[in-house]
This record gives structure tokens, C-alpha cells and sequence, in this order.
């Protein structure tokens, strides 16, 4: 952990790889935010925290200053919530077929 300047930079360059092998990105920037735009994501914040299940709306620039905002819906509620695009470390995408329920 030497290696990294701080704290939320070794947790996020730590996530190169999944124990299954699957490439996890190393940072989450404007270009990969777009890619997940309506798509059903958890996101992974630099502070360890995880929002759990939500569908990313929209991306939009803040009123004051240069920061962008992402808008999500959680699942199960209707009301579109905003999360600075900077305290975001990384997005899993959600295969929503686990969540299927038969019948």
C-alpha cells in the first residue's frame, strides 16, 4: 500500500482484477459514466460505501463550477437523486435477470 499516495487512490488502483478474473475499470470517468447511462448499476464510492441497485438517468453539470453530477433512481422509488461524478470510484453492471422471479 506504499505505493499509492493516498488512501482512496490504493482503493480504487487495487481493483484491477476480480477473483474470477474479471477486469474491474481502475477509475470512473465522464467517458465511462456515459457507457452505463440507463443501465442498472451498483456504484462503488472512494469512501468504501456502496449504493446498491440503482439506474443511472442522467449526467449533468452543476450550476456552480466545473462538477458534474450523476442522476439515479434507486429501485422501488421514483424520485431522482444527484451524487458528485468525482466521489465515485467504480460501477459494477447489474444483470438484472438474477433479480427475475419466476411466476
Amino acid at each position: 500500500m506504499k505505493n499509492f499516495l493516498s488512501a482512496g487512490i490504493a482503493g480504487v488502483a487495487w481493483r484491477k482484477k476480480m477473483l474470477n478474473g474479471e477486469t474491474i475499470m481502475e477509475s470512473f470517468s465522464l467517458n465511462c459514466a456515459k457507457s452505463y447511462l440507463g443501465k442498472n448499476v451498483n456504484l462503488h464510492m472512494k469512501d468504501g460505501a456502496v449504493i446498491v441497485n440503482v439506474h443511472l438517468i442522467k449526467i449533468k453539470k452543476c450550476t456552480i463550477g466545473k462538477r458534474m453530477l450523476i442522476e439515479y433512481v434507486p429501485y422501488g422509488y421514483n424520485k431522482a437523486t444527484q451524487i458528485p461524478l468525482r466521489s465515485i470510484a467504480w460501477a459494477e453492471l447489474l444483470n438484472l435477470s438474477f433479480f427475475q422471479t419466476a411466476g
